[in-house]
């Protein structure tokens, strides 16, 4: 609405309240455009991933790597040096890689003066890293009938063995690969379907969910025997995530969720391996957590989720609250120009993580000492600080709202000081959860049925997704870790992780879906892109 000068009051009192009140509204706005702004633009986390930065300088050694070889081409001295930097500069390859040996030898062993024979008085050995491309193979099972001749209509046979899909064509190596390329590499089915049609094998991406929906149904005990695992622990860590649903029938798509529940005691010495387990839910409600926790006694670690609070109510949780969520407030504000306040709560922080850095590795009862002596005092000042500076500065503000956010759950996050197994932050369960949010951005919506079936959240697969942490102790490299049964050897230094959903394949609605082998629960692909059916497909 346009203000008339004659609707403004008379009284400069008036007036000067008026204008202040606009300029906080206005410097409100502008806070909140900048934020929209660098979500929209900026980067997603207050540093720079080591992974992202390598990926802009990959063109830069490329083409360094193109000049070089140009030039090396016109100067033999300059590539006889550049041969002799790299030999020395390679390295040796790994001793358990299977060698193939070739001989490069003359042919006439005579010698080219005197013709007398010639005797090897030493050799040269040179190693290089060959890669074979995955190959297919069919495996041909024979099993012989034999009969007496003596007795009429006795045949013996020996039994067929199991199959992981009874009547399919796939070896347990086979769909395992198809797990492994789905959860870990973010390869939806249609584009696994496009790579084995490079091969020749033309596989339905409908087939291939078939086996992965009937993976996850037999994998089911060691989803549940994992969680249980999980939640016999006393300290435990819990993230979630949104995941876009397809909802038929509606026309658009509707938000369910996946929960990560992660141990990881290394930073303590502690003995038990580490591992997480992810949980689907079909909704956002708060007693989805308090029904996959049932039976916990303990600490969680959590970041501002209300439906964790719910769960402390009954008081056999104690929550722990999340440092790294306090401290993104600040850097938002920081980050969008001059914060005299919110820069000072960021140093402050950084005092408390620079005192975790010192003691990672070092036992509970240590952790716990050095924390009371160094950083329960920062602490207590920061605590002064912000409520101070909250009675000074406007309470519509997003400062005032990010330092209310940090004394609203002051108690959980000073929780760490009096338990040395307790983390500054949640960033173990949030490293494993983010390989989901890569999944979910190359796949798009799943189409995900959920009707009321009483356990529409644990029909399970597994996938050996990396409970991977930057700061571990290299003194923790021998604890026994839970192998997963999707690892393979390569793979034996990862982390097990099991994944539940509950998901239908996607396709058609003309199209009759298939009975799966348990009741009203299968999982399926993403639907990113259109279904390519190739000719002549191979069914199960």
């Amino acid at each position: 609405m346009t203000l008339v000068a004659d609707t403004l009051p008379d009284d400069p009192g008036t007036l000067k309240a008026m204008l202040i009140a606009e300029r906080l509204r206005a410097e409100r706005l502008e806070q909140i455009i900048k934020e929209l702004q660098r979500h929209r633009f900026g980067r997603r986390a207050e540093t720079l991933p080591e992974d992202q930065l390598l990926l802009g300088l990959e063109d830069v050694e490329q083409g360094v790597a193109a000049d070089e070889a140009s030039r090396e081409k016109d100067a033999p001295a300059a590539k006889a040096e550049r041969i002799d930097r790299r030999r020395s500069n390679r390295g040796s390859l790994p001793a358990h890689l299977p060698r193939i040996e070739t001989i490069v030898d003359i042919e006439d062993k005579t010698c080219p003066c005197c013709r007398h024979r010639l005797h090897v008085i030493g050799e040269d050995v040179a190693e290089r890293l060959d890669i074979v491309p995955a190959q297919f193979r069919v495996i041909v099972t024979r099993r012989s009938r034999y009969g007496c001749r003596a007795c009429e209509g006795v045949v013996v046979q020996a039994p067929a063995p199991a199959r992981l899909i009874e009547g399919g064509m796939p070896t347990e190596a086979t769909v395992a690969q198809v797990l492994v390329s789905k959860f870990a590499d973010h390869l939806p089915l249609y584009r696994q379907a496009q790579i084995y049609a490079r091969q020749g094998v033309n596989l339905d991406r409908s087939t291939l969910a078939d086996w992965v929906g009937r993976a996850a149904f037999l994998l089911r005990p060691i989803h549940e025997r994992m969680l249980g695992h999980l939640k016999a622990s006393s300290k435990l860590f819990a993230d979630e995530t949104t995941a876009p649903v397809l909802d038929p029938g509606r026309g658009r798509t509707k938000t369910g969720q996946f929960f990560a529940y992660a141990r990881d005691d290394r930073p303590w010495q502690g003995s038990d391996p580490p591992a997480v387990v992810f949980v689907y839910a079909p909704d956002r409600k708060a007693e989805r957590s308090i029904d996959h926790l049932q039976g916990f006694a303990g600490t969680l670690q959590v970041d501002g989720y209300a439906g964790y609070r719910t769960l402390a109510e009954k008081g056999e949780v104690k929550l722990a609250f999340c440092w790294s969520h306090v401290r993104r407030r600040f850097y938002e504000l920081a980050a969008a120009g001059p914060a005299p306040i919110a820069t000072e709560a960021l140093e402050r922080i950084a005092a408390l993580y620079q005192i975790e850095t010192e003691i990672r590795g070092w036992s509970a009862e240590a952790r716990r000492l050095v924390r009371q002596d160094r950083t329960r005092p920062l602490l207590d000042a920061l605590e002064a600080l912000l409520r101070e500076k909250l009675t000074l500065i406007s309470q519509k503000t997003k400062l005032a709202e990010a330092i209310r956010y940090a004394l609203s759950r002051w108690e959980g996050l000073s929780r760490f000081t009096d338990d040395g197994r307790v983390e500054l932050d949640n960033n173990t369960v949030e490293r494993a959860i983010r390989p989901l949010a890569l999944t979910r951005s190359s796949e798009g919506p799943a189409a995900r049925r959920t009707r009321s079936s009483p356990d529409q959240t644990r029909a399970p697969s597994t996938g050996p997704l990396s409970l991977r942490s930057s700061r571990q102790p290299s003194s923790t490299s021998s604890i026994p870790r839970l192998t997963s049964p999707m690892s393979s050897p390569a793979s034996f230094k990862r982390i097990p992780t099991a994944i539940s959903t509950t998901s239908c394949r996607g396709g058609s609605k003309r199209r009759k879906p298939t009975s799966p082998p348990w009741p009203e629960q299968s999982i399926g692909s993403g639907l990113a892109a259109p279904c390519r059916t190739p000719t002549k497909p191979i069914t199960a």
